[in-house]
């Protein structure tokens, strides 16, 4: 048997075949238009990243109503009216012959107090975060059915769009993966309860998806391996999940972690992660050892992100048979054709962030206990890497002499005025 290469095809389920091993994971973008509409720059984005070898791309969480977002500068897709310019942005994203799937998340109560007042949410669990979001209320059921419609019909969209496929964002403390946690729902109806009524609303969306593109088209999930924090979501529970997902027709499941309470999805250490054994936190793809938990349980085309930097890392988890897709995020951020130099051999890794970031001026404090206080550490760290997607979208240079400070007050700046220019446009706040 021949060992799996990174420039390998791999087929899908559904009969589509992904161009190389290689898959750009979701982060979000935040340049949609005061209309919440794709612009320009996501065009020249994408069409970078496309140019840049990596054989799938998936876009940040494109949000299914216009009243929740994850954070101003979403695109929202509810009807026609943005079809022109999302049929420019699959254009421009599909350039090189990739695949680009649409990412469709709700955020749930992580929902900022710049977009809505009162988010909605399983149960009325109030984000612990400083302030920064507000008390939730309880969907009720016609709600949820709306919200599972909403994702089904999106995803519609997206394919008529020339999108080539959908992921349904189940991870990460967004809306499917606060229904999953018995910390967030508490529920006593169908939805609350047993892990079967939890996992109720995530299957739900991924069969009206499945329903509303048809058989030959990619449907995936993004699922936390675990939340990581007592009393949640847990890995032994995502494996029953992954298999159920199975059933219910994916054709590939991406393996991620944490919440906003909990940043293992940046690969922050939390005091309230008990389960997150040692090995994984110091070594690369700290989610692998998750994901090879539920390969046992789930036999569908797997891939990993968080944490891979090295292409002997790469290459090694792909002929051990580990993970069938190796996903990258942030180091596309700073070098869009990585792909390309790893398709061609190159044994030269991408810099930690840790190591990036001292570089370019440090973090804003040491490590603390407080939980405000990893948290902005972490936003710091990610509005760094936000403004390296804005360089992209202008079709400039990276600033890697960004102190990780500067960044996330030019952040909060821009999150600003973004919120108000759509107010001033119209958007509904609930």
């Amino acid at each position: 048997m021949s060992v799996i290469q990174l420039s390998d095809p791999l087929r899908l389920p559904c009969g589509v075949s992904l161009p190389n091993r290689l898959l750009k994971s979701a982060m979000t973008e935040g340049l949609a238009d005061a209309l919440d509409r794709p612009t320009a720059a996501h065009e020249a984005l994408y069409r970078a990243w496309s140019l840049g070898g990596t054989g799938t791309l998936l876009t940040g969480n494109v949000m299914v109503d216009r009243r929740y977002l994850e954070r101003p500068g979403n695109v929202v897709l509810e009807d026609e009216s943005a079809l022109p310019a999302l049929q420019r942005w699959a254009a421009a994203g599909t350039s090189a012959g990739n695949q680009l799937w649409m990412q469709l998340s709700h955020p749930g109560r992580q929902c900022s107090r710049m977009v809505t007042r009162q988010p909605v949410a399983p149960s009325a669990v109030q984000l612990q975060l400083g302030g920064m979001f507000g008390a939730p209320r309880a969907l009720t059921e016609d709600e949820i059915a709306d919200i599972i419609a909403r994702h089904a019909r999106a995803a519609s969209l997206a394919q008529r769009a020339g999108f080539t496929g959908v992921q349904v964002h189940g991870a990460h403390g967004y809306l499917a993966s606060q229904f999953l946690s018995p910390r967030t729902n508490q529920r006593n109806d169908r939805w609350g309860g047993s892990l079967d009524n939890r996992a109720r609303f995530l299957r739900e969306v991924v069969r009206a998806v499945r329903a509303a593109v048809g058989p030959q088209f990619p449907v995936a999930v993004k699922l936390n391996s675990s939340d990581f924090q007592r009393g949640g979501f847990g890995h032994e529970e995502a494996s029953r999940v992954a298999s159920a997902l199975v059933e219910d027709g994916i054709d590939l499941l991406e393996i991620s972690g944490g919440t906003y309470e909990q940043l293992s999805l940046l690969g922050i250490d939390s005091p309230d992660e008990p389960h997150k054994a040692r090995g994984t936190r110091e070594r690369e793809a700290y989610f692998l050892d998750y994901a090879t938990a539920i390969r046992g349980s789930a036999r569908v085309a797997l891939a990993v992100t968080g944490g891979f930097r090295t292409p002997d890392a790469m290459r090694a988890a792909l002929a051990k048979g580990l993970v069938d897709v190796i996903g990258l995020a942030r180091p596309l951020c700073v070098e869009p054709a990585l792909s390309a130099r790893l398709l061609a051999g190159s044994s030269e890794s991408a810099p930690q962030d840790e190591q990036r970031l001292r570089l370019a001026g440090g973090f804003l404090g040491p490590a603390s206990s407080n939980r405000t206080l990893r948290a902005l550490n972490g936003q710091a760290q990610t509005a760094w890497y936000y403004r390296q997607i804005l360089q992209l979208a202008a079709a400039e240079s990276p600033q890697l002499e960004l102190s990780a400070t500067a960044a996330l007050l030019s952040h909060y700046r821009r999150e600003y005025q973004l919120a108000r220019a759509r107010r001033d446009a119209g958007a509904p706040r609930a």
